[in-house]
């Protein structure tokens, strides 16, 4: 599966982990990511995400295939371009007491790097004029937002955020939504892990979901919501009731969902065949329209009995 075009930044081909208990986690994994833009990775419980993850870190070594960041194995020499990767996987520790500010200069110096990336950062994820503030004072958005941060002061070229909005109330979610589209649009490469499908669909232009350790489906978040859209139409009318009624006895799967509404599950061919049969029962549709679908409601539908998320 290769996504877009140019070379790519991340790539997996025939990526396999086998733990010693003889756990599969990742089966014959192949992707391969170019540069720029929010990619999505999902997939249920146990389905290898975070194996992958720290396959692609090089924290753990592949039982078969191999992992790239940047053209270099992971497993083999991604020493030689760590330096242009970023990654959150475990928010890093930070001193209650000290202002975010100072939290990242201690970072900056053992990285070799000058004072002026701190500020840089801090102005990157909005957190500019609260340098000086505690982190213990902090929000859980702003905490997140300062480990972002952390990752941000080598100005990598790859990013790679593992639950980055977890545990985050809506306010926080926003923000944090709102930083990774930003960075995105900057040319950067984030890879995104997340089990927030709402967001994910709000964030990431495009879309892998595994299950089993295995790739089910990806593509543009347009071309997944696309996948399941064209299975139900929802009809407005004044007497929902007996419309589900008369298209029940036509063979219909029809259900009433409120006062005026009522859903059908056929695609837009049947569109006009359902108002030919209920107007010659004297009942005139308000408005007939195919049901929305969501990039939630695909990902259920692809990895049915396959665990939550």
């Amino acid at each position: 599966m290769v996504w877009g075009v140019g070379v790519a930044v991340i790539e997996a081909v025939g990526l396999r982990k086998e733990f010693r208990n003889s756990v599969v986690a990742i089966d014959n994994l192949d992707f391969s990511i170019p540069s720029g833009g929010v990619y999505g990775f999902l997939g249920p419980n146990g389905s290898g995400k975070t194996t992958t993850i720290r396959c692609m870190l090089g924290l753990i070594k592949p039982s078969a295939g191999s992992v790239r960041l940047l053209g270099e194995d992971s497993s083999k020499s991604l020493r030689s371009v760590i330096h242009r990767v970023g990654a959150l996987v475990e928010t890093p520790k930070f001193f209650p007491t000290f202002g975010g500010r100072k939290n990242l200069r201690m970072f900056a110096q053992v990285a070799g790097l000058p004072n002026s990336e701190v500020d840089r950062v801090l102005e990157i994820v909005g957190l500019g004029e609260r340098g000086g503030d505690s982190f213990g004072s902090y929000s859980l958005g702003m905490k997140q937002r300062l480990a972002i941060a952390a990752t941000l002061l080598k100005d990598p070229e790859v990013i790679i955020l593992d639950e980055p909005a977890n545990g985050l109330d809506p306010a926080g979610i926003v923000e944090i939504r709102q930083l990774i589209r930003q960075l995105g649009e900057s040319g950067k490469t984030i890879f995104v892990s997340s089990h927030q499908l709402g967001e994910v669909q709000q964030t990431c232009d495009h879309v892998m979901i595994i299950s089993k350790g295995r790739l089910i489906q990806s593509g543009s978040v347009e071309e997944l919501v696309a996948l399941g859209q064209g299975d139900s139409q929802i009809i407005t009318i004044d007497r929902p009731h007996e419309a589900a009624d008369i298209l029940n006895a036509q063979g219909y799967q029809a259900t009433v969902i409120d006062a005026a509404t009522v859903t059908v599950a056929v695609d837009g061919s049947k569109a006009q065949a359902i108002n030919e049969t209920l107007a010659a029962n004297q009942l005139f549709l308000r408005g007939l329209r195919a049901q929305e679908s969501s990039l939630e409601s695909v990902f259920l539908e692809l990895t049915e009995g396959e665990g939550s998320l």
